[in-house]
């Protein structure tokens, strides 16, 4: 049996990769589309050369089904990312952090699947309004740049739900079976994962930055930014304790966005060097004790969702 989500992304589990900007890559992405969930390329600041690279790898390693997500107010390259996946044929698009309005009937016209990252369920309205056929609805819990909302995921899901007719997808605070099965109840028709994610084999990122994951209790992730209405979830590491430091000290906005940077991101999360670089980090971390492959992971979740769901309707 599939849902819309899955019938519309041609998916096999309702699960879906979030955009990870400049640190994305061919290998997990590829791997969570063969897996049988949607794998998801992020643009981040990237030149598009360095995203058609990634894509055209990304194609070398799987025949399934993949997106491309563009933070639109994010990338200084938007329009050229936006033709270079018209150009490869990619099947689907994510679009976050910007209005999606005037770039959706361009992408729809060559047949590009369109979901729209939100934070409200007026936002989620206007995307539908615009034609994206998903919504992935983010809530606070979620790492990364968020938005200053900051409204969380048990919330906002079902706000959403009832605001559109298109599927919705969790996001923010999901990590396992247990959270889709949480996200199912709510209303949704599937989950958005990146934290999760990176603890995982196939992910090419720093041993210190999967062991930071690890290692997080209920306090293991901080936000920075706020004074700025910047705000963004990381790992408490040294360099998150030196951006806190700095905020409170008074450090200005240009200050802090050279401290922010996605070089300093690579630094963290590829490079290791926990105390000059950040790495980005959800509060699901707190759970997350274990690195299994990619197909593991999601065919584990699925399994103890249609548990936990079961299990919950047999006590009414």
């Amino acid at each position: 049996m599939m849902n819309k989500l899955q019938e519309i992304l041609h998916i096999n589990f309702p699960i879906i990769q979030g955009g990870m900007g400049n640190i994305s890559n061919a290998p997990l992405t590829a791997a969570v589309s063969n897996a049988g969930g949607l794998g998801t390329i992020g643009a981040g600041t990237m030149k598009p050369e360095e995203v058609e690279q990634i894509i055209i790898q990304t194609k070398n390693l799987t025949n399934k089904p993949y997106a491309v997500n563009v933070a639109l107010s994010v990338s200084p390259y938007t329009k050229e990312v936006l033709k270079l996946i018209i150009k490869h044929q990619v099947p689907v698009v994510s679009l976050s952090a910007g209005n999606p309005g005037p770039f959706i009937p361009k992408l729809k016209e060559h047949g590009v699947t369109v979901i729209c990252v939100v934070a409200s369920p007026k936002q989620a309205l206007k995307a539908e309004n615009a034609g994206a056929d998903i919504i992935v609805a983010e809530g606070y819990e979620a790492a990364g740049i968020n938005s200053n909302l900051e409204t969380t995921t048990m919330t906002l899901i079902p706000q959403v739900v009832e605001a559109v007719s298109i599927p919705v997808v969790a996001a923010g605070g999901i990590g396992n079976g247990r959270g889709l099965a949480a996200a199912i109840a709510l209303g949704a028709s599937g989950v958005q994962m990146g934290t999760r994610l990176i603890a995982t084999k196939e992910a090419p990122f720093h041993d210190h930055y999967k062991n930071s994951i690890l290692a997080a209790d209920d306090q293991g992730t901080v936000i920075v930014g706020r004074t700025f209405g910047r705000v963004r979830r990381i790992l408490r590491t040294p360099y998150a304790e030196l951006l806190l430091t700095k905020e409170t000290e008074g450090i200005t906005l240009e200050e802090f966005n050279l401290m922010t940077t996605e070089d300093h991101h690579i630094k963290g999360a590829v490079e290791g060097e926990l105390e000059q670089g950040f790495i980005n980090g959800g509060q699901i971390s707190s759970i997350i004790n274990t690195i299994p492959s990619v197909s593991e992971l999601l065919e584990q979740m699925v399994s103890e969702a249609k548990k936990q769901l079961h299990n919950a309707m047999a006590q009414f």
